[in-house]
């Protein structure tokens, strides 16, 4: 008679390690939780510009110029009379493509050249000595300084972006690396032959994802910042490609009769990077163990 009932607490007891942590593990990441919200509202709404814009991002009306918020246009017009909400969406994925694109360059060409430094004794010295080179200038006057050789474009202004950024992924690798190789799995790989390239990949890589993939998300916030600096200072994108920096730019001279011109492009920016700093620090939160006890 007792057996289904010792079946049935044995089934409980076997389903609860499986159901009751999600949920703790919600409670205990809350800044990831928003953060991911937050970037998944402003990348949905980026990504569905076509549908949700008003009207044309590039529609000029004279006679619409500087008008506050109103049911035809929900964030005003500009000095052109282009509707503000339509550019701001649109522009969200000019930042939106920035930030991952300069994340997964950056975290890539510095996690190579850090392994490198790492592991590789003879190119420690060459590779940090270059990256300490370019850490010395700062990474705004040096991307400023790379798009005025280039022509402007989404496209240059992803390199400029990127090349200030690698150094810091790389010696965060290469700090990684250098306690890495001294554990006794790496070197027990030594002593069975096996190929630096094929140490790197199965032994190495994988405990270094979870710090590069936090460093990454701090990549991306920067990379957004940056595109907007560039493009509020005219050296960005084009002019006529709808971005925050762009619109901010254009909107300053008119701040005391149309402050929403550059009100809400801002507040747009303001959030995407808040989302993204509070992915990472979740992010930090969740993949450190000796964080994950602590909590």
């Amino acid at each position: 008679m007792s057996t289904p009932l010792l079946l049935a607490d044995a089934s409980a007891a076997h389903e609860a390690p499986f159901v009751v942590p999600r949920w703790r593990w919600l409670r205990k990441h809350p800044t990831l939780i928003l953060g991911a919200l937050l970037l998944i509202a402003v990348a949905a709404l980026s990504l569905a510009a076509p549908w949700v814009a008003t009207h044309d991002p590039q529609d000029i009306d004279p006679l619409a110029r500087m008008q506050s918020v109103s049911a035809e246009h929900w964030f005003g017009t500009d000095a052109l009379g282009r509707d503000v909400f339509s550019r701001a969406v649109w522009g969200g994925r000019v930042s939106l493509i920035v930030g991952l694109a300069v994340a997964c360059m950056a975290t890539a060409l510095g996690a190579l050249l850090g392994l490198l430094a790492g592991f590789v004794r003879w190119a420690d010295a060459w590779i940090m000595r270059t990256m300490d080179g370019f850490m010395a200038i700062p990474g705004i006057l040096l991307a400023i300084a790379l798009m005025a050789l280039t022509r402007a474009s989404l496209a240059t202004v992803i390199v400029a972006i990127t090349i200030p950024e690698v150094p810091r992924v790389a010696r965060l690798v290469r700090s990684l690396a250098l306690t890495l190789r001294e554990q006794l799995f790496v070197e027990a790989a030594h002593a069975v032959g096996t190929r630096l390239p094929w140490i790197l990949l199965r032994h190495v890589l994988p405990n270094i994802v979870a710090p590069l993939t936090v460093q990454a998300t701090f990549v991306a916030a920067a990379a957004v910042l940056s595109e907007a600096v560039l493009s509020f200072l005219g050296v960005g994108v084009p002019a006529q490609t709808p971005s925050w920096g762009n619109m901010m730019a254009e909107g300053r001279n008119f701040v005391a009769v149309a402050f929403h011109i550059i009100l809400y492009p801002g507040l747009l920016l303001a959030t995407t990077v808040l989302a993204i700093n509070l992915l990472g620090d979740g992010l930090r939160d969740a993949l450190d163990p000796r964080l994950a006890r602590q909590l």
